[in-house]
Parts: structure tokens; sequence; C-alpha cells
């Protein structure tokens, strides 16, 4: 069965590790991208315009119900969790914080790991504290792919230390590695024609 979404979760150094990463997806990238970066409760959409510059995707901040579209890297909005329905449809949230974060790492990858099941392709990059971990271990729970990003490679390792030692991930590669590693996984797991 082929991979059906990516969910990627940063926080310190992230802005700076999303630049490198995203762009490197081609335009015909089947997968949609999910990210949650931990940004202040009062900041503006100005990493999704980044992105949105840098990038071959359609990048944007995600909406209330709004219908998951391959060729789409949806952001979390600042101050809200971003959740996935088992319908393919995006929820936001202002329930509390969890791990001292909304948007939360965990929240997007648990309801990922639901709706996506063994289909899903988990990301934990650079940051400051242990978000996306528990998430991570739910992916790899439901039959998942859990790539952490190299911790001498982060700007801050404690995520990627905290992800590695709870999951035992699939992968851990450096940030310029990830895309190309992520579009191979989607070649060799289309199915044959």
């Amino acid at each position: 069965m082929p991979y059906k979404a990516v969910v990627i979760g940063s926080s310190a150094g992230g802005f700076q590790a999303l630049g490198r990463l995203i762009p490197k997806f081609p335009k015909e990238f089947s997968m949609p991208i999910f990210i949650v970066q931990h940004t202040s409760a009062n900041s503006d959409n100005y990493l999704a315009k980044h992105l949105d510059k840098l990038s071959n995707l359609i990048v944007k901040e995600a909406d209330e119900k709004e219908i998951i579209q391959s060729g789409y890297v949806y952001i979390a909005p600042p101050n809200y969790h971003l959740l996935i329905e088992e319908d393919h449809t995006l929820s936001l949230s202002t329930e509390a914080k969890k791990n001292y974060s909304r948007p939360s790492i965990d929240i997007l990858f648990e309801t990922a790991a639901i709706a996506f099941t063994d289909s899903l392709i988990g990301v934990v990059l650079t940051g400051a504290n242990n978000d996306g971990a528990k998430g991570l271990l739910e992916i790899k729970k439901a039959g998942g792919y859990c790539i952490v990003q190299q911790p001498k490679d982060a700007h801050v390792d404690t995520m990627p230390v905290s992800a590695i030692e709870l999951v035992k991930p699939n992968k851990i590669l450096n940030i310029d590695d990830i895309a190309d590693f992520i579009i191979e996984l989607d070649k060799r797991r289309k199915p044959e024609k």
C-alpha cells in the first residue's frame, strides 16, 4: 500500500530546517504534508508565506474543515492545534496546551496516525522539548514510517534525542537527506501499473 501523507514536527531551529527541507519536494510529489512548527501565539503566517515562495508545492496555513489535497503543505496556525480527522479533513482546536505547546506536534501526529494508519510518514526535526516523541510512537504503533533528524545535525537536539530514545525510528537522517529519502519512499510504494 502506498504512503498517503507526511507529518513533520519542529521547534527551535525549525524555521531554517523547514526552509531547507520543503523546497526539495518536487511539484509532482503525491502526498500532502502537514507541519507543526512551534511559534508564539501572536505570530503571523510568515512561515507559510516564506515556504510558499521557496516551494514547488502550495504552502498554506490549515483551515477548519478543509479537505486534504495532495500537492499541498498545511501548516498549523499560531495558537491552534492541527488535527486530522478520519474523513481526511482538517480541524483546528484551542484546547489546552500539550507539552507547553499549542500547536502540539503530538496532537497532529496522534490524530494523523488514526486517520492514515500504516500509510503515514512521521518526521521529527530540531527542537528544545520532547513534543513529537509520543506522537511518533503512535505512528510507529500504527505501522507508519518514522524519521528523525540526526541530533548532531539539529540546531537543538532535545526533540530528536527524545524521539530516538522513545521510538527507535526507522531512519535517522541529516536535514538535507530527509526529503530525498521520502521522495524515494513515495516512488517505491506506488502501486504497480
